[in-house]
């Protein structure tokens, strides 16, 4: 069967409001992403591949890049990068394959949200073990993989206080909360909420951004020939993580959310 070409693909795979979903599409995806995977889609959408089995890859990728950040130096920062740009490709590939055959799978959504979890937690905790040095001549410090795992316990709340919304409104009954909800009731609220929307420091836990940063640390740390910037690195996203946590509550609480 012919291949469909990238402009037959698009309108289908990238219908209106895809890449313009507020927090359902990745940066990443609207900037390069979603067109390195329509060129991949050519070769899957006449296949057996199920977009259920792409999903399973795409959680395999992201699951990997723990033990890729524990490769010493640059080369681990960079097959860290590897695997979460892969786990982000087939994060669109996915989604597009079954938009294409119009073959959608509740399961496919349940692993595609269990896969952003495990990335993220992937990527962090890795990221406190290379800083603790396991392969290192010296002692092993045990405190800096605490801290990439508070961090990476950050991230997944994070994310389970924004899913258990939808949780709590389907066991009252009530319609999947609208984007206009997310803006707090009170005034003051509402400002800091943008303020923090503007500087967008705590998006630096999420696994994609987190992996870009932990090369760049690496580069700095081979310059300095230690792990300074990487344990650094461990403690400000710790303390971004466990921070935004209790921001991201307060944020859903005094929003109309829950209402």
């Amino acid at each position: 069967m012919q291949k469909p070409s990238v402009a037959e693909l698009r309108p289908v795979v990238h219908p209106p409001g895809v890449k313009d979903r507020r927090s359902g599409e990745h940066w990443g995806g609207r900037l390069y992403m979603r067109e390195i995977s329509l060129r991949i889609d050519r070769y899957l959408v006449n296949t057996r591949v199920t977009p259920n089995q792409l999903t399973y890859v795409m959680t395999v990728f992201g699951v990997l890049a723990a033990p890729a950040l524990l490769v010493p130096g640059i080369p681990g920062a960079l097959l860290g990068v590897l695997m979460v740009q892969l786990y982000l490709l087939f994060d669109c590939v996915d989604g597009e394959i079954a938009r294409w055959r119009k073959q959608y799978s509740m399961t496919g959504v349940y692993v595609d949200r269990v896969a952003a979890y495990l990335c993220d937690a992937a990527v962090l905790v890795g990221f406190g073990l290379r800083a603790a040095d396991l392969w290192g001549t010296g002692r092993i410090d045990w405190l800096w993989a605490f801290l990439g795992t508070l961090a990476a316990l950050g991230a997944v709340l994070i994310k389970s206080e924004t899913d258990l919304v939808g949780v709590a409104r389907h066991q009252t009954g009530k319609e999947p909360v609208q984007e206009s909800a997310s803006e707090p009731r009170s005034s003051g609220m509402a400002l800091a909420r943008r303020a923090a929307g503007a500087l967008k420091f705590h998006r630096l836990v999420l696994g994609i951004e987190a992996s870009l940063l932990i090369l760049v640390l690496a580069v700095l740390d081979t310059v300095r020939d230690d792990l300074f910037f990487s344990r650094l690195g461990v403690a400000v996203l710790a303390g971004i993580a466990m921070l935004q946590t209790v921001l991201h509550l307060v944020s859903i609480l005094a929003s109309s959310r829950l209402k």
